[in-house]
């Protein structure tokens, strides 16, 4: 033994003895990701121009030497980035590529410490050569043989199984310890710090003690997962095996009769289907010729899934099953009025509809009707579609047909393409289960159309009682009967919706709430909705009517009461940050503490303060979300007596200002105006709320009002609102929206509105309620309006003084 330790240690001092041949003095190579050990020879390629300089100039001065030294990072080699620690190799062979870079052929032959860093480009080390040292030379001998043992077995397990000969023949031939730990180490796939590590180790028993650890380590890595890929294989195998033993159990069973596979139970279980739903003639022989494709085909087809599917969709339909109505009309009564306050046309729509189904519930041919709730958002038509379905006792189904541009979202598509899919309107009757469901079209005004098809046209099927009863859809190919579907379509708009479409409806127009409706709405509904949603009781929060008619005059401008809504959430939501955290149990929320919780008045009624001076009138306008006032201003200014209108008019609205214009030029002395300079001004009408769009012949007499008021110096009655359309002969005819009109003329405080005489009829529409607080003035011509519209001369007094 003390001739083995004697060896290996005049083995590891080969490099010591030839010290004095080394240059001290060496370029620097630095060295990224490769590992370089004593003993190695390799190549090394240089492609920046700094390890060329290097490696040119260590081939030409230092006798073929160089040192290369590991980077610590990522960044650019310096003395702060590069180890102290490496290895000097020697160049034997040296050459410059086609592309540009240098390689050259290298022979490790030890390690280096750096002793001195030179400045220089590229850059040069003095370097010492330090002395391998064998701390116990009986554990290196252990060490030396568990290391290679253990490597050796590593090697085994590598695929292929043997040694390769490039890796047995050095190793057979290793017997120094320092040689083979370096071998060894350069042979694993070590992390750049940890092949840094072994070659900063000096001490040879330590060294082998740290490559051993990393060998070892791969070692039981690759035995897990040998073991791993083992039992995998292992249960893969059984998986087979158990699938071939049942195919063979399933095969002996069926040559038995004992056992049928699962494609002919799935075959068997479509007869059945086929025979129990209630097909229409036409479907049930189209499902039989569909099943006897299926049944030709293997189920590793494409087309065995393809059929499966259509026969799944044609038979989930409700072909037959229908739910029985309730017509008991008190119940249908007490529903609706406790679902929706007011709305009193709607519910008695409903009423009569109930009566004829009562009447004639004995007849077999029975139309499902067909409604249009008609009217602004937050009204409630969704909700009453709820209500009206729950008062039936039928199944509900919703969807929205906004944007919807495809005509195959209605009809389907036809099963030549993929992903194909039926239309929305079976996929509702699909997901109702009956035959008779309530379906709502929301939003059926907001239907569009492009090159993939028009929708709306599509609909006229759907929402034709002479024809629903044979729907066509393109991907079950066969008529399926709609007849008896409740359908009920909303819009904000009704005349957005074509012409033939809207002739198909029955229309029910929902108007805007008057206030006092809003309150009970508020206080019925909205109010406990909130308190649960945002988990108060009645004790912990009240809020009182005061408050909720402040909320809804000063907090919300609408025809419905979706942003009533909101702002009662957001007083709950205050209300329940202080319940939560414990500064108040019991809140009661009125109008003198309202601010508090909301801050300050978002609207305020002060349309009519603003006419103040002539050329200001205020009109009523008609918008898709309710009525709402229009303020009209015109002013004179130097020019050439052009008029110009601003506030984003269409076309109507912009001729209507040109017609009062004409109008008041020849009517001038009728009205008094002064026209002298006329020719030198310039008029400039405008119309606030400059980024809405406004358009129709409504403003007419308004705008006339305004250019009297201008041109004659007087300012118009600041209590009275108009509208209707005029003609060059100061004829005023009549407008449509009345009852949305006085209803916001109502909300914003003004008491006299005047209308065209033949729009009288149209306050029958009005609420009671409303008509008793305000005053309706007919007219026929614009000399009744200019009668009604401008102040007395008291009141005109009165104006002026509080202007100056």
């Amino acid at each position: 033994m003390k001739h083995e330790d004697t060896k290996h240690q005049n083995e590891a001092d080969s490099l010591w003895t030839m010290r004095d041949s080394l240059p001290r003095k060496l370029h620097v190579f630095p060295v990224d990701q490769a590992a370089f050990y004593p003993g190695m020879a390799a190549p090394v390629r240089a492609n920046d121009e700094l390890r060329q300089v290097a490696l040119e100039q260590a081939y030409a001065e230092n006798g073929n030497h160089i040192a290369f030294l590991a980077a610590r990072g990522e960044g650019k080699p310096s003395e702060d980035n590069l180890h102290s620690v490496g290895v000097v190799a020697r160049i034997e062979r040296f050459g410059r590529l086609p592309d540009g870079a240098v390689q050259a052929y290298v022979q490790v032959l030890g390690r280096i410490e750096v002793d001195e860093w030179h400045t220089g480009y590229p850059a040069t080390v003095s370097v010492s050569y330090p002395r391998e040292t064998d701390s116990n030379p009986l554990k290196t001998r252990a060490l030396f043989e568990k290391t290679r043992e253990t490597f050796e077995e590593l090697i085994k397990l590598l695929p292929g199984g043997n040694l390769p000969e490039f890796v047995k023949k050095p190793l057979s031939g290793l017997e120094d310890a320092s040689k083979l730990a370096d071998f060894v180490a350069a042979s694993l796939n070590l992390k750049p710090e940890e092949r840094q590590e072994v070659l900063e180790v000096m001490d040879l028993t330590e060294r082998l003690e740290l490559v051993l650890l990393h060998v070892a380590g791969d070692l039981e890595v690759k035995k897990l997962g040998i073991r791993i890929q083992s039992e995998i294989k292992e249960k893969q195998e059984k998986r087979q095996r158990e699938y071939f033993l049942r195919e063979q159990m399933g095969a002996i069973k069926r040559e038995l009769g004992e056992e049928k596979d699962e494609k002919s139970v799935a075959e068997d279980k479509y007869e059945e289907r086929i025979a129990s739903v209630g097909l229409s003639e036409d479907a049930e022989e189209k499902a039989r010729k569909e099943l006897e494709r299926l049944k030709l085909l293997t189920p590793e087809s494409a087309e065995y899934n393809v059929i499966r599917t259509y026969l799944d969709v044609l038979l989930d339909l409700p072909w037959s099953d229908v739910t029985k109505d309730q017509l008991n009309m008190k119940r249908a009564r007490k529903i609706l009025d406790d679902d929706h306050f007011g709305l009193d046309k709607v519910k008695e729509r409903i009423t009569e509809f109930l009566a004829v189904q009562k009447l004639t519930s004995h007849r077999e041919n029975r139309k499902g009707p067909i409604l249009c709730l008609a009217g602004p958002p937050g009204v409630g038509k969704t909700s009453l579609g709820k209500s009206i379905a729950r008062t039936l006792g039928r199944e509900f189904y919703r969807f929205s047909l906004g944007g919807m541009r495809d005509e195959a979202e209605i009809k389907g598509h036809r099963r030549t393409y993929i992903g194909a899919m039926p239309g929305k309107i079976l996929q509702a009757m699909t997901r109702a289960g009956t035959k008779n469901p309530v379906i709502m079209l929301d939003e059926i005004d907001k239907l569009g159309q492009d090159w993939r098809g028009d929708p709306s046209s599509a609909m006229l099927e759907v929402l034709d009682p002479e024809q629903n009863n044979s729907f066509l859809d393109h991907y079950i190919d066969v008529p399926f009967d709609l007849s008896q579907v409740f359908f009920i379509c909303t819009a904000n708009v009704k005349e957005h919706i074509p012409r033939p479409l809207l002739d198909r409806m029955e229309v029910v127009d929902i108007p805007g709430y008057i206030d006092h409706e809003k309150v009970e709405i508020a206080r019925r509904h909205l109010l406990a909705k909130q308190r649960h949603e945002n988990g108060l009781s009645s004790k912990e929060i009240s809020v009182s009517k005061a408050a909720l008619g402040k909320m809804i005059r000063e907090y919300t401008m609408e025809a419905g009461v979706r942003n009533l809504e909101r702002t009662i959430a957001a007083v709950c939501r205050k209300v329940a940050a202080g319940v939560a955290s414990g500064e108040k149990r019991t809140v009661r929320v009125s109008e003198r503490n309202l601010q508090k919780y909301l801050g300050p008045a978002r609207f305020k009624k002060d349309r009519a303060a603003r006419i103040e001076k002539p050329g200001v009138a205020l009109g009523l306008a008609w918008t898709p979300v309710g009525g709402d006032t229009l303020l009209i201003e015109s002013t004179r200014m130097d020019g050439s007596g052009k008029l110009k209108l601003t506030g984003k008019l269409g076309e109507v609205m912009s001729e209507s200002a040109h017609l009062a214009m004409s109008y008041n030029k020849a009517n001038a002395d009728r009205f008094e105006l002064d026209l002298d300079k006329l020719k030198e001004e310039d008029i400039h009408i405008h119309f606030p709320a400059g980024a809405i769009p406004k358009d129709g012949p409504s403003a007419g007499i308004t705008i006339t009002t305004a250019l009297v008021s201008l041109l004659s110096g007087r300012c118009v009655n600041p209590t009275v609102a108009m509208t209707g359309e005029i003609t060059l002969t100061g004829k005023v005819l009549p407008v449509g929206g009345i009852r949305e009109k006085v209803l916001s003329a109502h909300r914003h405080g003004l008491k006299k509105v005047i209308l065209p005489a033949d729009n009288l009829q149209d306050l029958d529409e009005v609420p009671p309620a409303v008509r008793k607080e305000m005053e309706f003035h007919p007219v026929e011509y614009f000399e009744q309006v200019a009668d009604l519209g401008f102040a007395r001369a008291e009141e005109e007094e009165r104006q002026l003084s509080a202007v100056n």
